[in-house]
């Protein structure tokens, strides 16, 4: 009996890793991607998801603040990038998937620097 309340609680523990993973497609409309260019404002390079904030200007010329998830950074090193592949200051285009609440997220798809 004991050995089952073991094993049982051993699985519930190691399940949990799982649960606390989320669809990419629960937070970002996969389906669709924008484009917008801007000014990096600050580089977050951290697990489990690299983020770039970005200052981004509307169409009437006002200065919206955007946050990109990206891919972990062992992610992006594999794919090449470096810690200081963007930094502050830097002008890019980006393609994203839009967030699905509307607010000024999405999810990084590709980035290029625009002057470098």
């Amino acid at each position: 009996m004991v050995n089952r309340v073991v094993l049982t609680a051993i699985c519930v523990f190691a399940a949990l890793p799982l649960a606390a993973h989320h669809s990419l497609s629960a937070k970002y409309y996969t389906s669709q991607i924008i484009m917008l260019n801007g000014t990096i404002t600050k580089v977050d390079w951290s697990n489990p998801h690299a983020r770039l904030y970005l200052d981004i200007k509307d169409a009437s010329g006002t200065i919206q603040m955007w946050d990109f998830e990206m891919a972990s950074p062992n992610l992006l090193m594999i794919n090449g990038w470096k810690i200081d592949s963007f930094r502050k200051g830097d002008h890019v285009l980006i393609s994203a998937h839009p967030s699905r609440d509307g607010s000024h997220n999405a999810f990084a798809t590709k980035v290029t620097l625009e002057n470098r």
